[in-house]
């Protein structure tokens, strides 16, 4: 009887424990089958306290106003050591140097060639024998870099002694209710006319000239346009590289 009943016993107990085995190799086996498999005990708190942190940005993208600007640019000057910028357009390539004592301008033009801004923008206005206009356009994509670059206005820099020669560079004033000739950064007008354009000196700011490839602006400032100014057929500027 007593060897009948540890037998018994001892089949419950065998019948018990590979119940147990199969049951922990099939919960192995659905863990390790199972996309994505959820990770421990104490790495599941840990996920949980990364989940539920709020999703921020690596980097705040840095956008310019009328507050910062002038600021950014005062420190951002004096970082540079390149003066010049070459443009290449559907028509060709010219290069401008811009003037070292008109800091602002200089560093406007040259943040904007580095971020990309005026490629794929066009000279939209040419005005015969007097400037070709450029900077502007009229696709989205243009809107989109100036929202992401930010909104802002530049001061007038007109007592440094530069004048509208023929080839100067210089930054009209922005379409705003603007007394104070406050400039439009995103755009520049370079003068055509011989010997210069002298009524604009005072309004506007000379910030550099055309060193080299003058006859490329001529050949612009010759396109036809319509009565607007704006040319029959786009003139594209396709790169901006800094030298």
């Amino acid at each position: 009887m007593l060897r009948a009943t540890i037998s018994l016993m001892t089949s419950i107990t065998l019948f018990f424990l590979i119940s147990c085995g199969d049951k922990a190799d099939k919960a192995n086996k659905d863990v390790n089958s199972t996309k994505g498999a959820p990770p421990s005990t104490e790495q599941g708190v840990q996920v949980k306290e990364i989940d539920s942190l709020p999703v921020t940005k690596e980097e705040e993208e840095f956008v310019l106003t009328e507050e910062n600007a002038i600021d950014f640019f005062f420190e951002y000057a004096k970082t540079l050591k390149e003066d010049k910028v070459k443009l290449t357009t559907t028509m060709g390539s010219f290069t401008i140097q811009l003037y070292d004592n008109v800091p602002y301008h200089k560093a406007n033009f040259i943040y904007l060639a580095k971020k990309g801004y005026f490629e794929n923008t066009m000279f939209h206005r040419v005005v015969k024998d007097f400037i070709i206009q450029g900077g502007n356009s009229d696709n989205r994509e243009t809107g989109k870099k100036r929202g992401q670059i930010g909104r802002y206005l530049l001061p007038p820099d007109t007592r440094k002694g530069h004048k509208h020669h023929r080839g100067t560079i210089s930054m009209p004033s922005s379409e705003r209710d603007n007394p104070h000739k406050l400039a439009s950064p995103y755009e520049f007008f370079i003068v055509v006319t011989k010997p210069g354009s002298y009524h604009l000196d005072g309004n506007y700011t000379p910030f550099g000239r055309v060193i080299e490839g003058m006859d490329i602006v001529d050949k612009i400032n010759q396109v036809e346009v319509d009565e607007g100014d704006w040319p029959m057929q786009n003139v594209y500027i396709l790169r901006a590289e800094v030298l």
